[in-house]
């Protein structure tokens, strides 16, 4: 994309895992990781929320909702909330567009690896089965 400021790779700037962000930052004692939070599809994140954590303006999630790239659970009141797994998909979508891929192209890349993923996580646990 022409024109959109790079996103570094590493933690976030609540200091989780790149790939998975934690809740808003608590306590310093203690430590949100991926694997300490129980479960990835809780939608608590607003838009603002992951928009400071992908380091873009709410109006590029907004996009990627409209083009249904990306689709936030919705708040009785109707605000978006965002998911740990879908702000992770929200990343890669961004990654791949900074590379040069339409958005159009990053979801289909994304949805794919998804797939490969899952279906290697098929074969692993087959493969387990039998031995």
């Amino acid at each position: 994309m022409s024109g959109a400021p790079s996103r570094a790779a590493g933690p976030g700037p609540d200091g989780a895992p790149d790939d998975v962000p934690g809740p808003a930052p608590g306590p310093a004692d203690r430590t949100v990781t991926a694997a300490s939070w129980p479960d990835p599809d809780a939608a608590f994140y607003t838009v603002g929320q992951v928009g400071d954590l992908l380091g873009v303006p709410a109006a590029t999630l907004r996009r990627f909702d409209a083009v249904g790239a990306v689709r936030p659970a919705r708040s009785a009141g109707g605000q978006r909330r965002y998911s740990s797994r879908q702000v992770q998909h929200a990343r890669r979508l961004l990654q791949l567009t900074d590379e040069g891929l339409t958005l159009a192209a990053a979801s289909r890349v994304a949805e794919l690896e998804d797939t490969v993923t899952e279906l290697r996580q098929q074969l692993s646990e087959a493969t387990d089965e039998q031995a």
